[in-house]
């Protein structure tokens, strides 16, 4: 059975198209972010541990809010790393062992990322498709990753 949506069909490719972008962006952040829990050593090691777990484990959620919206308006959710690796706006790091701090950091840059993305997307699906009800999730997106960017930053400034 097809969702009724009240969007054509322009609309609706538009944000599903947008939505797995998203989705790519936040599947890269996720595993970086796992990595990073994975990777770490040295003095704050638990202290980054448990900050980094709790944030993946927000990533997670965002991730099924995403695949879970895609679905509602009667499209099809990305699944791959190859997918996520290929439609990605942000920038894959493959090989690199960064420091601590460097790590800590490139997750900040990430997440700010993120915010910028999520603000020019927001504009677009409510503006240019008219889906408020997604243009309601992406300002959650970008109220979550304010959050996860402000507890990072502290963890940089108390370091």
């Amino acid at each position: 059975m097809k969702p009724v949506t009240g969007f054509n069909e322009q609309q609706k490719g538009g944000v599903i198209t947008i939505l797995n972008l998203i989705l790519a962006d936040e599947c890269l952040l996720y595993s970086r972010t796992r990595n990073c829990r994975c990777d770490m050593v040295g003095p704050e090691l638990k202290t980054l541990q448990e900050l980094f777990e709790k944030q993946y484990d927000e990533l997670s959620d965002i991730i099924d809010d995403l695949s879970e919206r895609v679905q509602a308006i009667g499209g099809y959710a990305m699944g791959t790393m190859s997918e996520f690796l290929q439609h990605t706006r942000l920038q894959a790091q493959p090989g690199s062992q960064p420091s601590s701090a460097r790590m800590t950091n490139q997750l900040l840059e990430d997440h700010l990322a993120m915010i910028r993305t999520l603000r020019d997307d927001l504009k677009t699906c409510v503006d240019g498709f008219g889906d408020a009800h997604t243009g309601d999730l992406l300002k959650r997106l970008m109220e979550q990753h304010q959050g996860m960017a402000q507890a990072l930053r502290a963890q940089l400034e108390n370091s």
